[in-house]
């Protein structure tokens, strides 16, 4: 009797442990992806712009995130005026060459209903600082050449001055040439890991 009992736990154990760890590792499609932020200027419109160097990864247990992380490169700021791009590298903005490269890394994921809300680090100009990220992951769908993608979509604030941005320029009327508040839109594609394998775009 004993021995038919121990082949019977030892299956009921293997058929077990796949389901205690079905996490799944995406990184981030570059080519497919598009990091951007705007922000008041003279009071009266909006400048956009963007990050063109980037890398992250996104964490999946049964289907949810459990973490993510992300670095972009300060340099490759890019708002289509090179002058204008040039200053924000400098110590009145980013000062790139101290800081080069802006982080995120999760803490924790909380779950309201439908909505995530990725909750971490986030790093800039030496400062760190908690950020509340509400995303909405889409997929996961297989692209044509057989990879596994999914879509993460977030929106989200921050005021530049937390990070040690004071740069406070303003008109004679007293308006700010840059505001203080910056709006974050991060619409991104990652192809899951594939063991001894590198995803194609």
């Amino acid at each position: 009797m004993r021995r038919r009992v121990i082949p019977s736990l030892t299956a009921a154990v293997l058929l077990l442990l796949p389901c205690a760890g079905l996490a799944d590792r995406y990184q981030i499609d570059p080519a497919h992806t598009s990091l951007t932020f705007s922000v008041r200027h003279f009071g009266i419109s909006n400048v956009k712009g963007h990050f063109d160097e980037f890398s992250g990864s996104i964490v999946l247990e049964n289907g949810a995130i459990r973490e993510a992380s992300g670095t972009i490169q300060v340099n490759s700021i890019n708002t289509g005026v090179r002058q204008r791009d040039d200053h924000l590298r400098t110590a009145d903005f980013f000062d790139a060459p101290n800081y080069p490269q802006i982080l995120f890394k999760t803490g924790r994921v909380e779950k309201s209903g439908e909505e995530t809300v990725l909750v971490g680090d986030f790093t800039m100009r030496g400062v760190t600082r908690e950020l509340r990220l509400p995303v909405r992951l889409n997929g996961p769908i297989k692209d044509p050449k057989g990879n596994l993608r999914i879509g993460l979509e977030a929106k989200t604030g921050l005021n530049r001055k937390d990070y040690g941005i004071r740069y406070h320029a303003a008109l004679e009327t007293g308006v700010p040439l840059v505001g203080d508040e910056v709006a974050i839109e991060i619409n991104a594609e990652a192809i899951k890991e594939v063991p001894g394998e590198t995803g194609t775009q």
